[in-house]
């Protein structure tokens, strides 16, 4: 029950600031009729307005370079991480979950007076937003990718190993295939979390580097209209279909492994 009226507490405000997407006039809380001006066609529309639409662009470029190099960067640190023998791995690991911890006004903060004082070299705009995403979503790959690693155990590399498989091997041919649903979990966290981002990008933002957050939050104040609910309402269905597609991949890859991949015989491709 309870379940029930948060689900419906949470989702009726999203679902009536996408109807109100679609509403005839400019008003964003008397429905006026439905009409699509507001996405296509009308004067101030989302396809015609440049900078919703280079909002858009910057959003969807900061989140992609964003998994591009987070994601394999957190995996290979997870491994490293999960195998590192030493007395100073403790502390490693403590680094490496502070922007975890770090509140993010105090995050987006301290970015800038690094990129203003010290990396002067990088711009404020789409490089240094690009290098500050990578930083703070390293930490969620690493957390999934080494939670993936903790339930796996050692047990299958080592069955890898007796079978005669090199280190390289037994990480190439067994480790890294039953890691891909953590790796695509970790995609889409880095995805919804820098495309939802407001302070790190707001503190690096540069000329025209806006991104849809601040778009929203900017225009929010002052003069908003339904264009606004269709670009949060586009993005809404762009973060649904990153969802739809990683449980669809994830769905190929439990077929492909008969069902969990538990098995070492199923992921071996080398001989003894």
């Amino acid at each position: 029950m309870f379940t029930w009226v948060y689900v419906v507490w949470s989702l009726v405000p999203v679902a009536i600031a996408v109807a109100f997407s679609f509403n005839d006039g400019r008003s964003r809380s008397t429905w006026q009729g439905f009409s699509t001006r507001w996405w296509v066609g009308g004067q101030g529309s989302l396809a015609e307005s440049a900078d919703l639409r280079r909002a858009l662009v910057n959003s969807l470029v900061l989140a992609a370079v964003t998994i591009v190099v987070a994601v394999p960067l957190g995996v290979a640190l997870a491994i490293g991480l999960s195998r590192w023998r030493s007395r100073t791995a403790s502390g490693a690991n403590l680094v490496m979950l502070f922007p975890l911890v770090t509140p993010e006004i105090v995050l987006g903060a301290a970015f800038f007076i690094v990129f203003t004082q010290l990396y002067t070299g990088v711009e404020l705009g789409r490089p240094a937003q690009i290098l500050g995403h990578i930083t703070f979503t390293l930490s969620f790959v690493v957390v999934v990718v080494r939670g993936r690693l903790a339930g796996l155990g050692t047990q299958f590399e080592d069955a890898a190993r007796d079978l005669g498989a090199t280190p390289r091997q037994a990480l190439r041919l067994v480790i890294i295939p039953q890691l891909w649903p953590a790796v695509i979990a970790a995609v889409v966290i880095v995805f919804a979390t820098s495309i939802d981002d407001f302070v790190v990008s707001s503190f690096l933002s540069g000329p025209g580097s806006d991104t849809v957050p601040m778009r929203i939050y900017n225009q929010a104040r002052g003069g908003a209209t339904p264009a606004l609910n269709a670009m949060a309402a586009l993005m809404l269905f762009v973060t649904i279909g990153a969802i739809a597609l990683a449980l669809a991949a994830m769905a190929v890859m439990r077929r492909r492994t008969g069902g969990g991949g538990d098995s070492v015989s199923d992921f071996t491709g080398f001989s003894v």
